[in-house]
């Protein structure tokens, strides 16, 4: 059951048609949603709230250790944070590792900041990590888009942006070690794939 904070953020963005939950641009950018849950909009306005569950919260926490190790703990590495796609809908991605020298335009970064996104796979949203995410983010140029599977034990590190995904696709089994992921700066993020945690 959604928490008392959820609910009232919930009952603000009621519309009066059938009373489903719908939001326009401007509510998004100004709404504070409540810690601990996953928010995801849909092209017709409506907002889906659900609790983050403890592998995807695990495994994010899991590589935002590997990135401390590997970056240093000051680097600018965010998580669920918005990220600015001129002309569609902006990302908040699970991951997503910053050039140095990144600057925020506003409140928030731009995409051209980004050198790798990695997103979690919930049972919910497979198709969109797998395939949504995937086109948009290969669309945009992100150099690395990498794809954590708790579910298969398995992560898909994409590579070479194309205007409609990635030309490269590279499968990594959970348990076999570490993965080092050069980015277009000269750093590498090494991925500890025997450290990813698994579903109970």
């Amino acid at each position: 059951m959604a928490s008392m904070s959820a609910q009232g953020t919930v009952r603000r963005i009621l519309t009066a048609r059938g009373k489903e939950p719908s939001m326009g641009v401007d509510a998004i950018v100004h709404t504070e949603f409540p810690k601990g849950y996953t928010v995801l909009f849909g092209a017709d306005g409506k907002v889906i709230m659900t609790p983050q569950s403890e592998e995807h919260s695990s495994t994010i926490r899991s590589m935002q250790i590997d990135s401390a190790h590997a970056l240093g703990r000051h680097a600018k590495v965010t998580s669920d944070v918005y990220i600015d796609f001129p002309a569609d809908e902006n990302s908040a991605p699970d991951l997503a590792i910053l050039r140095e020298d990144a600057r925020k335009e506003g409140k928030r970064y731009s995409f051209e900041d980004v050198l790798l996104i990695s997103e979690v796979v919930s049972t919910s949203s497979a198709r969109k990590d797998y395939d949504d995410c995937t086109a948009k983010y290969g669309r945009y140029g992100i150099p690395i888009y990498l794809v954590v599977d708790p579910y298969a034990q398995e992560v898909v590190l994409h590579t070479q942006p194309t205007d409609t995904g990635y030309i490269a696709a590279h499968t990594h089994k959970y348990g076999t070690g570490k993965l080092p992921i050069p980015l277009a700066d000269g750093r590498t993020f090494t991925l500890d794939l025997d450290e990813l945690p698994l579903p109970e």
